[in-house]
């Protein structure tokens, strides 16, 4: 594929008026495209705006995928991350330190099924301010945060509806954990 060809098809993927996703930040819109000389090398940048952190980020084009730049989740994607909600919290017995590094990483990651993955590990019903560590809360809240933007800019819905459906996935998934099998 040819440079001219590749800068085309990656100009394409992030076009003005986008929603992306970008790991460390989550949702954003794109706001246009520019050419800056940085060091003597001449960039094409997708500039993106995160309103809720009031923030702007200039990704170079050519840097795009390699740093996790994506479109939005399609639908069945979505789908697949509410079923990961509702699924059984998979919390391995190591220590916290640990655990928590890895889930910074599936955050940071930027795959919609992963931060569904740690919204659902570190879920602890309606008692998490009583069962939760302070860097618990912290990184749950920052998960579900990012997965409830990227819900919100797919299903074109209300962040209240959008609370509704995850708080709803994620109580099935406590229900799951708390009481036995028999009663389910």
């Amino acid at each position: 594929m040819t440079k001219k060809k590749k800068a085309e098809k990656e100009n394409s993927e992030f076009k003005t008026g986008n929603w992306v996703v970008y790991p460390t930040h989550g949702v954003g819109k794109v706001i246009g495209h520019e050419n800056q000389e940085i060091a003597g090398t001449k960039l094409k940048l997708v500039v993106i705006s995160f309103e809720r952190d009031r923030m702007t980020l200039r990704v170079p084009t050519d840097k795009a995928k390699e740093s996790g730049l994506r479109q939005l989740s399609s639908k069945d994607e979505m789908k697949g991350a509410l079923k990961t909600l509702k699924g059984r919290s998979r919390v391995r017995r190591t220590m916290w330190s640990r655990r928590a590094q890895e889930y910074e990483a599936k955050i940071s990651s930027g795959k919609i099924y992963e931060l569904a993955e740690v919204v659902r590990d570190l879920n602890k019903g309606d008692d998490i301010m009583i069962d939760q560590s302070y860097s618990e809360r912290q990184l749950f809240e920052k998960a579900y945060d990012r997965l409830k933007s990227e819900f919100e800019a797919v299903l074109k819905v209300s962040p209240e509806e959008v609370q509704k459906k995850m708080d709803k996935a994620l109580a099935d998934s406590y229900t799951h954990m708390t009481l036995p099998t028999k009663l389910l």
